[in-house]
């Protein structure tokens, strides 16, 4: 799927039918609303990612989703706002997970790049690697849990969201609170 920057003139096409059509497993039905909402979706997901090739593919993922979920979908006549959450919210998990870009030529890079491993770098990484695992081990299974899955497992908010059964704005308290005890926990840790 190539998909295309939003288009000015938008058809004025009736979604409701091709919603329910798409919930009882019409594959054609649901083309017909990537088609009609393909644009939407790119627009909504390049405004937080500013890459072409990246909106493109998390668009076809964001799609994916809705197709995996189109049957939780309760009001078919807001698909277009349901869409659209399910991309802002892949869009805002996906450029958290890939942190801030900066551009450099090959020059600079070369100039200011270091070898990653030293001795003593990895005698260092051993023991604060150490440490995390201790300083989660003594945390409670679900702050121990919440941070795992976000972490260590690249889980997305609501991924993580669907696998505990609670809601988005209840992971990210659960991560702050995790992330606050397991700082507690490596100050306790750390020699004096």
């Amino acid at each position: 799927m190539d998909f295309q920057q939003p288009q000015t003139i938008f058809e004025e096409t009736p979604t409701t039918p091709l919603v329910c059509a798409a919930q009882q497993g019409d594959r054609q039905a649901f083309g017909e609303l990537v088609r009609h909402y393909q644009g939407a979706v790119y627009a909504t997901v390049y405004r937080r990612l500013a890459n072409h090739a990246e909106a493109q593919e998390l668009c076809q993922e964001v799609f994916m989703q809705a197709l995996r979920k189109i049957d939780q979908l309760r009001e078919p006549e807001s698909f277009g706002g349901w869409i659209r959450a399910i991309a802002a919210r892949m869009a805002i998990n996906r450029a958290v997970r890939r942190g801030p870009s900066m551009p450099a030529d090959s020059e600079t890079c070369e100039a200011t790049c270091t070898p990653d491993e030293t001795p003593l770098g990895s005698v260092l990484a051993r023991e604060r690697e150490t440490q995390v695992q201790q300083g989660l081990g003594r945390l409670r299974a679900m702050d121990r849990d919440t941070l795992v899955e976000f972490y260590f497992q690249g889980r997305s908010l609501v991924e993580m969201s669907e696998k505990f059964a609670s809601p988005v704005g209840t992971i990210k308290r659960r991560l702050h609170v995790a992330r606050k005890r397991l700082a507690k926990e490596l100050e306790a840790l750390a020699p004096a």
